[in-house]
């Protein structure tokens, strides 16, 4: 016998009928039935904190739960996925050490840092866990804006230069993430995490913080790395701000798209696709260059860069040629 906190996996499903299900340990995506000891406490917990919003999170004896709750034909349906208590390191997600030791060189950068991939592939992790990483390594202050909170990350944090760092998690008041963003960068965040780029007004004031001097980090539904950048300007574009200046904006403020999936069974491990703009503007570089232009045509530009970092090689060559553009 076992309780809903001694489950391996993330992803756990309540049905109407009160079956538990939750990944099985031979496939990639069969099921198999549980029967936790404390499902009475942990059900109606759920049903409890549901406050009318189908996405929300739960506190269950130590670890963060973010719900989705659904109604089917035959009653309510609850869909959740249990986090980490700790956020967990950037190394141990999987990643090659070079693209980790390049993502934490950008701590001291300002600009946009997307993660983009399909719903379930890890980006919420991965963002966190790059946000944790450039608290520990800077200090600063960062503030997210979040619905639900998934990771845990509020709190203070002693750097390794130092300084103190200190994370302020929040949600977006009224459902208006264009709102929580500008109240945000009244607050002078170093740092700001938006938990999932769902509107245009969180789209544009991404954009017009990541050029602003900040380091936005977000994440976004997409297939690919082009399909991020395209789903970003069109959720931008889809307000008040042109599709021109959505594409002019995200040329100069981006720092750095990744796409990721995951495979495997049990443990999952992620496979990842990257595209990298300089974090010196004031040189020429062919990222932004090509995004400006709002011709998404990066097939060649990601593959040179996942083949340089690959070989050890520096992403951009700064050449006296390139200063004088």
């Amino acid at each position: 016998m076992s309780r809903i906190n001694d489950v391996f996996y993330s992803d756990i499903y309540i049905t109407p009928d009160k079956m538990v299900f939750v990944p099985d340990s031979n496939t990639e995506s069969g099921l198999q039935q549980i029967h936790p000891d404390d499902f009475d406490d942990f059900y109606n917990l759920l049903r409890q904190q549901f406050k009318g919003k189908s996405s929300y999170s739960v506190i269950y004896e130590g670890f963060f739960f973010r719900v989705e709750r659904s109604v089917t034909m035959y009653g309510e349906m609850f869909c959740m996925r249990k986090m980490p208590k700790k956020v967990p390191d950037l190394i141990s997600l999987g990643y090659p050490p070079a693209l980790v030791n390049y993502l934490g060189t950008l701590g001291n950068a300002s600009g946009l840092i997307l993660l983009g991939g399909a719903t379930g592939s890890g980006k919420t992790t991965t963002v966190s866990s790059l946000l944790r990483e450039y608290l520990i390594r800077h200090g600063g202050f960062a503030y997210t804006i979040e619905d639900p909170f998934e990771m845990p990350l509020d709190g203070e944090y002693r750097a390794l230069n130092g300084s103190m760092g200190m994370c302020k998690q929040t949600q977006p008041v009224n459902d208006d993430w264009g709102a929580s963003l500008r109240s945000a960068l009244r607050s002078r965040p170093r740092f700001i995490m938006v938990g999932e780029i769902r509107t245009p007004d969180a789209a544009s004031e991404c954009l017009r913080a990541a050029t602003s001097g900040h380091l936005v980090l977000s994440t976004i539904h997409a297939n690919n790395v082009s399909d991020a950048i395209d789903a970003m300007v069109k959720h931008a574009s889809a307000g008040e701000m042109s599709e021109e200046l959505a594409f002019d904006l995200l040329s100069r403020g981006i720092l750095g798209v990744i796409h990721q999936t995951l495979i495997g069974v049990g443990r999952k491990r992620p496979v990842v696709q990257y595209l990298f703009a300089n974090p010196n503007t004031t040189v020429g570089d062919q990222t932004r260059n090509i995004i400006k232009t709002g011709k998404v045509n990066l097939a060649t530009t990601i593959e040179m860069q996942m083949t340089r970092m690959a070989q050890g090689r520096p992403l951009f060559d700064i050449t006296d040629k390139q200063a004088k553009r």
